[in-house]
C-alpha cells in the first residue's frame, strides 16, 4: 500500500487553458502518489466550452475549486486570480501539462521543511530547463540559489520561473502581481526581474527534471507560442540572442 501524504498547509494551484485531459492526468498522478492538499484551485483562462464542460465533470471525481473567466485574459490574469483564491499559507504552483514523479512526495516534504525552517525563503523550485549556475548549501537535493550581479553570465538572472514551485501565498505583497495584457514570456520575465529587485530568496532542486515531467501530447500540445528567434539553433541568431539578453537583463535589473 502506498504511503499517504497530507499537505494541509498547501494549496495546489493549477493554471489551465484548453488542456483538460492533461489536467486530469496531473490530478490522477498526485492521487496515485498518495498526495492530498489542504485545497486545490484550478484557474481556467477562458477555455473552449468542451474543455470547461470536461472540467465540470472532473469536479465530480476530484475535489477542486474552479475559478473561471468568460474570455482568455492571458497568463498574468490567470495566475493572479488563481492566487487570489488561495487561503492556505503556502502554494504549490503547477501548470496543467506537468506530472509529478515517484520521488516527488518525499522531496516535497523536504521543501516544506526549508520553508518552515528558513522564513526568509520565498520560493522552492522543482523544475527547470537548465541547472542554475550558482548553487550553495545543499539540503536533500535542494540548493540555495546564489544570485550576485557581479557573477559572470546572464543565466544567473533566472532565479524565478513559472515552472512548478512552492511559494508563500503572500507572494504578491513582496513581489507585486503578475503583469496582465502581455504575452506569457513577458509576464514571466517581468516577475523574474521583480523577484530579483525585491531580493527574493529561492532554493533549487539540482536534478531539475527529477521531480516533474512536462508532457505535451499530440492531442493537447503546448499552448505557449514563442517567437522563432528565441528558439532558433542558428549560430548567428544564438550569439545575438545571448548578447541581447546579457545587455537587457543587466539594464532592466539596474533601472
Amino acid at each position: 500500500m502506498n504511503k499517504e501524504y497530507f499537505f494541509g498547509e498547501v494549496t495546489l494551484l493549477i493554471t489551465h487553458y484548453n488542456r483538460s485531459q492533461s489536467l486530469e492526468q496531473l490530478l490522477l498522478s498526485f492521487e496515485a502518489l498518495g498526495c492530498r492538499f489542504g485545497d486545490i484551485v484550478v484557474s481556467d483562462d477562458g477555455s473552449k466550452p468542451e474543455h470547461v464542460n470536461y472540467l465540470i465533470q472532473l469536479q465530480k471525481k476530484h475535489e477542486f475549486r474552479l475559478i473561471t473567466t468568460p474570455q482568455n485574459r492571458g497568463l498574468g490574469n490567470n495566475i493572479n486570480k488563481g492566487q487570489d483564491a488561495v487561503k492556505t499559507p503556502l502554494t504549490l504552483y503547477v501548470q496543467e501539462d506537468f506530472t509529478p514523479t515517484a520521488i516527488f512526495p518525499e522531496s516535497f516534504t523536504h521543501a516544506l521543511d526549508i520553508m518552515r525552517e528558513k522564513p526568509a525563503t520565498d520560493v522552492v523550485r522543482f523544475y527547470a530547463y537548465f541547472e542554475y549556475p550558482y548553487l550553495r548549501n545543499p539540503e536533500h537535493g535542494f540548493y540555495e540559489m546564489d544570485f550576485r550581479l557581479w557573477k559572470p553570465g546572464y543565466r544567473k538572472f533566472y532565479a524565478y520561473s513559472d515552472h512548478p514551485h512552492l511559494r508563500r501565498s503572500n507572494f504578491f505583497s513582496k513581489f507585486g502581481r503578475y503583469v496582465e495584457g502581455m504575452k506569457g514570456d513577458v509576464t514571466e520575465y517581468r516577475m523574474m526581474i521583480s523577484f530579483l529587485k525585491n531580493k527574493g530568496k529561492a532554493y533549487f532542486y539540482k536534478d531539475f527534471t527529477g521531480l516533474f515531467v512536462q508532457k505535451n501530447s499530440e492531442a493537447e500540445p503546448s499552448t505557449m507560442k514563442r517567437d522563432r528567434w528565441r528558439e532558433s539553433d542558428n549560430f548567428l541568431l544564438t550569439q545575438m540572442r545571448h548578447f541581447y539578453r546579457h545587455l537587457k537583463f543587466n539594464f532592466d535589473y539596474l533601472t
